[in-house]
């Protein structure tokens, strides 16, 4: 699936999501190989072919031999957002609908680079930040990252900190 249509649909959840739309309905990011429900679980054996890795690697090229010759390396075991969305798909399917919004947003945060995501969560430790801090935080996973329900996020923190006096004072 090419990057700019998996941002499409990313996009697309994301905002019926912000609306609280049901995301059950038939317009899922998954669309383009199918729903997927508590049948197809567990995905590694029942849809071994359409589980990649974030840079295209199957399932069963992660071997042993593989990773020895260095044809499998770390930046091959990040999960893809297309596997994240089937396992929300999952979880809908068996009612566990926070369960499946929490595998959306992690799937938003995959293009983020790990140490930025640490540099965010100590930001988002009471007293560590100002107001004004998380809101270049937010706005910077909403631009950058097109982390459009993170970004939400991080300005609900940034709203409950400042009403809590959890903010850093200057």
């Amino acid at each position: 699936m090419d990057q700019q249509l998996l941002e499409k649909m990313i996009r697309e959840v994301m905002l019926s999501m912000a609306k609280g739309e049901s995301s059950n309905s038939n317009t899922t990011t998954a669309s383009s190989y199918g729903k997927t429900t508590s049948a197809d679980y567990p995905l590694s054996k029942k849809k071994a072919d359409t589980v990649k890795s974030a840079t295209g690697k199957r399932l069963d090229e992660f071997t042993i031999e593989n990773v020895m010759s260095g044809q499998v390396g770390a930046a091959d075991c990040r999960i893809a957002p297309e596997t994240l969305e089937m396992q929300a798909q999952i979880a809908e399917s068996v009612n566990r609908d926070s369960f499946a919004r929490n595998l959306r947003r992690a799937s938003e945060l995959i293009a983020v680079p790990d140490a930025r995501i640490l540099e965010i969560y100590n930001s988002l430790r009471p007293y560590r930040s100002t107001k004004a801090e998380l809101i270049a935080i937010a706005e910077e996973l909403e631009n950058k990252y097109k982390a459009v329900v993170n970004a939400q996020f991080i300005r609900e923190a940034a709203e409950l900190y400042e009403k809590r006096d959890r903010l850093r004072k200057d």
